[in-house]
């Protein structure tokens, strides 16, 4: 599906939104523990600022500077396209890289974390008012898995890269194991 200006902000906040509540129901222990070794729910939320945040500062750039990556000779692939060529990328051992990996992540730290993640996320909407539809589908950004892709597909990879750690988290709560036993594990 190929989506247009309202349809991708209304895809980024439900995205970003999903994230926020779901990370809002978590108690402290279950926002910074790393279960068997996966970030926690504090280092995604840390992982995913970092990732958006070089896209909204990028929107805001004379169009001019962009350039520099060049412009798109094909059409953007369809949401469905992005999504299908990442999760490939993924299934073939890909991580994120270095600048993009989260720290230590403690309690006290989730209100600014929730904080940064919200400002990133009205920055993206707020920028992408001042693109045309043509632009999107023009000028192009570096991803560190997917090579140069267009603005549109940047902003199809974001909302899709936020559901799939909300999708991570979910998983690890339905895992079998409880909190309490991985806790132990720890602990002895």
């Amino acid at each position: 599906m190929y989506l247009n200006q309202h349809e991708i902000k209304s895809l980024l906040n439900t995205s970003f939104d999903n994230f926020v509540d779901f990370v809002n129901t978590l108690p402290d222990i279950r926002f910074t523990a790393s279960p068997y070794g996966k970030w926690s729910a504090g280092q995604q939320l840390d992982h995913l600022t970092k990732s958006i945040r070089p896209v909204s500062s990028a929107l805001g750039f004379p169009k001019v500077t962009l350039l520099y990556f060049g412009t798109s000779a094909i059409p953007s692939r369809s949401y469905n396209q992005l999504v299908a060529d990442y999760e490939r990328i993924l299934d073939a051992g890909a991580k994120a890289t270095r600048a993009y990996q989260p720290g230590v992540i403690y309690p006290a730290q989730r209100p600014a974390l929730l904080q940064g993640f919200l400002l990133q996320k009205n920055k993206l909407i707020n920028k992408l008012a001042g693109w045309s539809e043509s632009d999107l589908d023009r000028y192009r950004l570096p991803h560190p898995l997917l090579g140069k892709i267009t603005i549109r597909e940047m902003l199809y990879y974001i909302a899709h890269h936020n559901e799939h750690h909300l999708s991570k988290l979910k998983d690890q709560e339905l895992q079998g194991h409880t909190w309490q036993n991985q806790l132990q594990q720890l602990i002895f």
